[in-house]
């Protein structure tokens, strides 16, 4: 069986809340994470507009526009997606909890593929 994981205060940081002040540690940790998911979903927004701006115009005139709004469309998400991990893991660690887990490393990877598969496309007929 684990050992339940280090706690920083063995005090309630607040009185009645049953949270208490999980280790240093584990809070920069999922700061990191949060932190790594923004990065990416910066990057997909730098990407949308790199290809809005510069791309070389397609045969199918909306090809640049729809890829730049897929890509935006998931950095939206990822972000949001983000902060909602990090809340809730953080809110974990406050109880001593089970950490949850995250639906974002799927919807990445489907996200990005729909966007290779409309780049794909766009290269073929265009």
């Amino acid at each position: 069986m684990l050992s339940p994981m280090p706690v920083h205060n063995e005090e309630p940081t607040e009185p009645g809340t049953g949270e208490r002040e999980p280790d240093y540690r584990f809070t920069l940790a999922n700061e990191r994470t949060f932190l790594a998911w923004i990065r990416t979903a910066l990057a997909l927004l730098a990407g949308a507009v790199a290809i809005h701006q510069l791309a070389a115009p397609a045969a199918v005139p909306e090809a640049r526009t729809i890829i730049a709004l897929l890509c935006t469309a998931l950095s939206a998400v990822l972000a949001v997606g983000a902060l909602r991990h990090w809340r809730t893991t953080q809110s974990a660690m406050r109880r001593e909890l089970p950490l949850p887990g995250t639906a974002q490393v799927p919807l990445l990877s489907v996200g990005i593929v729909t966007i290779a598969l409309v780049v794909a496309l766009t290269v073929l007929f265009g």
